[in-house]
């Protein structure tokens, strides 16, 4: 299901879908063009196991590029979830072929077919709140630290490679205790993936958010809800809360950590050159370095240009 795209500036759609994909370099040209002809912005990557992306343009070019993606076999039912953004969050458009369209490094995890059960926003709040259940974040440890579900368990991963062998190192106990577990990501696709890896353990209850924590954000009030915080996204807007609006959450442009104003606040904090994450780690080289780079952008922001220096803005990896 799909939902249709908020008014505003900038509309920006988040999709996935896992569905065998064949002669991906035949698939990626017509779909460059289209996106091209839309003046689309952001980044789509393509798999034999899927499509995985999200950009950002005019309502209209968005649903070019997905009903275009929406026409290959198999691709029909893809989930997309569309948000807004005051400003364009991409400087530039990238279609590129990948291993994996969410990278987990373990062979033969069939997400189209041995996922778990998808839990809708309006019934997630009860399944969490059931003690014997299991709630885990599959997302990384930046992510989880600007928000998150109430009791769900940080595996503290720096990336989603971690996170088979941090379940494996956890897994004995709870199929002991038979309990339930119930995953949740960004946007929908980590936690599907990582439900058929559980899967694959050797787990049946096995639960994950449809549509992720935007669709959530976007679908439960406020005063309902059982998220904490705001969510972390893969672009220059940095973060959403309720209602998908922009949250407060600034990027370190020297090592892409998620910022909050006591960050900013930190005699650690230099704009677009450290923070209190990476501070220590910063050699003077890297300093000069990061400085010029901040400086150059800040001249092409005041003559209104773009400036590749700040590409991908939040984006260590593509999202949702």
């Amino acid at each position: 299901m799909t939902t249709a795209p908020l008014s505003g500036q900038t509309s920006v759609a988040a999709l996935y879908c896992f569905a065998p994909l064949e002669d991906l370099a035949a698939v990626r040209l017509p779909l460059l063009d289209v996106c091209r002809e839309g003046g689309v912005r952001g980044t789509l990557l393509l798999a034999e196991e899927g499509v995985n992306g999200t950009i950002a343009g005019t309502e209209d070019a968005l649903e070019k590029v997905v009903a275009h993606i929406r026409s290959w076999p198999g691709f029909a039912d893809m989930d997309v979830k569309y948000s807004t953004a005051s400003a364009m969050p991409f400087l530039r458009l990238k279609v590129r072929l990948k291993r994996e369209i969410v990278t987990m490094g373990v062979a033969d995890v069939d997400a189209a077919h041995d996922k778990g059960h998808y839990v809708d926003p309006a019934e997630w709040n009860a399944l969490i709140s059931d003690p014997d259940t299991v709630l885990i974040d599959t997302r990384n440890d930046y992510e989880v630290r600007i928000g998150t579900f109430r009791g769900a368990i940080d595996p503290e991963t720096k990336s989603f490679r971690e996170f088979p062998q941090w379940f494996d190192d956890h897994a004995e106990r709870w199929r002991e205790e038979g309990r339930k577990v119930a995953m949740f990501c960004t946007g929908g696709i980590r936690c599907e993936k990582a439900t058929a890896y559980v899967r694959q353990q050797g787990f049946d209850n096995v639960f994950h958010l449809k549509g992720g924590i935007l669709k959530y954000l976007e679908t439960v009030e406020q005063d309902a809800s059982l998220f904490d915080g705001e969510c972390f996204v893969f672009d220059q807007r940095v973060s959403v809360k309720h209602g998908l609006a922009e949250g407060e959450a600034e990027l370190c442009h020297g090592c892409r950590h998620p910022l909050y104003p006591e960050d900013l606040a930190s005699e650690d904090y230099e704009a677009g050159v450290a923070c209190p994450h990476c501070a220590a780690a910063r050699s003077e080289a890297d300093r000069v370095r990061y400085r010029e780079r901040q400086r150059q952008m800040e001249l092409a922001e005041r003559s209104g240009q773009n400036h590749l220096g700040a590409d991908a803005g939040a984006g260590r990896s593509v999202g949702p």
